[in-house]
């Protein structure tokens, strides 16, 4: 997958935004790799800030939702993976500012 379509899928999953936060997926931190295989699977490996996050099932829907945006995409795998465990250290600057967390 070349730099330009990571970048791509990257764009689309920052227009999922975390209902509890207001902040997308990507700045919070949540969204570890992402990666599209020959056939257009896209697996999306990500975590959520607590293990039982209630939007679980609200959030892996908006990035299968997001996904199927992009052309490439015909299907989307999304894990959910708690190792490494999600931190504030994990958010952009812009999330930290947004949330006013130091």
């Amino acid at each position: 997958m070349d730099a330009e379509l990571k970048e791509n899928l990257m764009g689309a999953l920052e227009q999922v935004i975390d209902p509890e936060l207001g902040i997308d997926i990507v700045n919070i931190g949540l969204v570890y790799d992402v990666d599209l295989d020959d056939e257009g699977l896209c697996t999306v490996t990500m975590t959520l800030t607590t293990m039982g996050c209630p939007l679980a099932g609200v959030l892996t829907d908006q990035v299968r939702v997001a996904m199927s945006d992009i052309p490439e995409v015909k299907d989307t795998n999304v894990e959910l993976v708690w190792t490494p465990a999600w931190s504030k250290d994990r958010m952009s600057r812009y999330a930290k500012i947004a949330l006013g967390i130091r």
